[in-house]
């Protein structure tokens, strides 16, 4: 369901550390484009500048020079509580950790995002469980994570993320704490939720198995794009 429009733009983006001689380049003049319905995989060593573009993607960071566009947004101009306002209206989170919360149910973790918009309970419930139906766990709302298994979680995980209808899931290796059979269940997960519901999907993982399930890799070194890296992948 990818369209024309461009959703994510960085113009010539860089973001320094320091001052001095102990000034450190974490992105040096980074320039992409992401289109709506796009599922993007972003790779890179440890230090290459991923880390730091996600950051900056989920509005957690601004950059010290360049321009970053959010669906047309200036992003760097906006203030702490429009960044908030930003993140909470139409951005989703997928952690490695999962981070549930671990004496509430799933159907109650993946409510906390409707708490924070003010959703009525009621509303909270029906949209809550839908989601939760979405990832093939509506059967068990009620379990705590404890009752769950490590892919299970993630799904809560990823319930939660898009219980807001987000335009933008970011995933930070969602699979790094999962075996590899539920590894392929969470991205074939994903690709079904970017295909089926046109939800932009960027992640960051350092599996390159992980990564074909993506429509375009971007690979970062040393702060920079790096188109060399690309090795035949779309």
């Amino acid at each position: 369901m990818q369209t024309n429009k461009t959703i994510i733009e960085f113009k010539n983006i860089v973001k320094t550390y320091g001052l001095g001689e102990a000034k450190t380049y974490a992105l040096n003049g980074v320039s992409f484009t992401i289109k709506q319905g796009e599922f993007i995989a972003i790779m890179g060593a440890s230090g290459s500048g991923k880390s730091t573009s996600m950051n900056m993607i989920g509005c957690l960071d601004k950059p010290s020079s360049g321009e970053y566009l959010f669906n047309g947004i200036n992003v760097e101009k906006l203030n702490r509580n429009q960044m908030a306002i930003l993140r909470r209206n139409y951005l989703g989170f997928v952690f490695q950790g999962f981070n549930l919360l671990g004496r509430t149910s799933a159907l109650e973790n993946v409510e906390l995002p409707l708490i924070y918009r003010k959703v009525p309970l009621a509303q909270r419930k029906i949209l809550a469980l839908k989601a939760l139906e979405k990832v093939g766990l509506g059967s068990v709302s009620h379990h705590t994570p404890a009752e769950l298994s490590g892919g299970q979680q993630q799904r809560v995980a990823i319930a939660r993320a898009i219980v807001t209808n987000p335009l933008v899931l970011l995933a930070d290796e969602p699979t790094g704490n999962l075996d590899s059979i539920k590894s392929v269940e969470i991205m074939n997960l994903l690709k079904e939720l970017n295909e089926e519901s046109g939800i932009t999907i960027i992640m960051v993982t350092h599996e390159e198995e992980m990564a074909k399930y993506a429509n375009r890799i971007i690979y970062f070194r040393d702060g920079h794009i790096d188109d060399s890296l690309k090795k035949g992948y779309k």
